[in-house]
């Protein structure tokens, strides 16, 4: 997904999140229902999250310095990772914490119709964004499974709006289904219980997000077919014998350090070497965009 593409759907996800939230806590301070507090926590939480994903793409549009010769694209990996750490800490936490609190000491919930206005209205909301996210995968996935296309991507703002988005569609049906049996059966329990729901699924697609960010963060090489695209432009090249080994990681969702040795053969002049390289860097480049930076090693076999 492209850094245009990928704030696209995050400032149509942060608008969102930011009117179903307002609308969420005012619900629940009018109902005393428990899983409406927790879906407005819930999205309160998704709405710092935009935010901390759109600060982590500016951030790694910073170009190189001294001090970062290779750019800040790794800071959209971190960013990430804290979005993870900040679902489970506060979004699962706090609401697993309100469930319970209001399955031992429940609170009679009152006139349950705003609820099911609000829950509504966010549902609305939210698909909009669900479905904006969504297509824009689809796009970015290519002939991939969607969830190989999680495992495989390296832009990590490509499915944590997914994934937030899809967790929001999940808590919302089972706060109508909280707030329902709580109104039939007369029980407020059934609403505590479902705020404890929440809390489980916001903690299942935070462990999830910290998966997935964590071997980005770490430094991942790039996907097989970029790997064995660069092998066999190397191996292409009759001035060399052997390629040894290709090392590459991922310093951005967009960039892609190469570090290549090579075992040239023996009777060629050293400019020739050097002419060699040049033009292997040119076609690699050409060939694969995204890798922006080669070392070159010639090295015995």
């Amino acid at each position: 997904m492209s850094a245009s593409a990928s704030t696209k759907v995050i400032i149509a996800a942060l608008i969102g999140n930011t009117l179903i939230t307002i609308t969420k806590f005012v619900a629940a301070a009018i109902t005393n229902s428990s899983a409406m507090l927790s879906e407005g926590i819930h999205s309160m939480v998704d709405t710092g999250n935009q935010i901390l994903l759109l600060h982590g793409l500016k951030q790694a549009k910073k170009p190189a310095s001294e001090e970062f010769p290779f750019g800040h694209g790794k800071e959209i990996y971190f960013w990430a990772f804290a979005v993870a750490i900040l679902i489970f800490a506060v979004g699962a936490g706090v609401s697993i914490y309100e469930g319970i609190h209001h399955i031992i000491s429940p609170t009679p919930m009152k006139d349950p119709t705003v609820n099911y206005i609000v829950l509504g209205l966010a549902m609305v909301f939210e698909g909009f964004a669900w479905t904006m996210a969504f297509v824009e995968f689809g796009k970015t996935k290519g002939q991939w499974g969607y969830l190989e296309a999680v495992k495989r991507g390296k832009d990590p703002s490509m499915f944590v709006v997914l994934f937030e988005d899809s967790a929001a569609m999940l808590g919302l049906l089972i706060a109508f289904i909280g707030v329902y049996l709580a109104q039939l059966t007369g029980n407020p329990v059934y609403d505590g219980i479902a705020s404890v729901l929440i809390g489980c699924v916001l903690g299942g697609t935070a462990i999830w997000l910290a998966y997935e960010t964590k071997s980005l963060l770490i430094g991942e090489s790039a996907n097989r077919e970029v790997v064995d695209g660069i092998r066999r432009i190397m191996n292409a090249e009759p001035d060399i014998k052997h390629v040894n080994e290709i090392l590459t990681m991922h310093m951005g969702p967009e960039y892609i350090l190469a570090n290549i040795s090579a075992d040239f053969k023996d009777n060629i002049p050293v400019g020739n070497i050097e002419n060699t390289i040049a033009e292997l860097d040119r076609k690699i480049k050409s060939k694969f965009p995204e890798v922006k930076r080669i070392f070159m090693e010639a090295e015995k076999r």
